[in-house]
C-alpha cells in the first residue's frame, strides 16, 4: 500500500515548520547563549588570575 499524497502534505508541513522554527528561533538563541558564556568565562579567568 502506498502512501497518497495528501497524508504526505501535513509532514512535509511540520517538517518545514520545525526547520524554520530552529533555524529562525532556537540556533539563534544557542549561539547568543554559547558567546556570551564564553564571554563571562574569560571575564571570571581575568579576575581570578590577574
Amino acid at each position: 500500500m502506498t502512501p497518497s499524497t495528501s497524508s504526505a502534505t501535513p509532514s512535509r508541513r511540520a517538517e518545514t515548520l520545525m526547520f524554520l522554527a530552529l533555524s529562525v528561533l532556537v540556533w539563534p538563541l544557542i549561539a547568543v547563549g554559547s558567546v556570551g558564556a564564553y564571554g563571562f568565562s574569560i571575564w571570571i579567568y581575568q579576575m581570578l588570575t590577574h
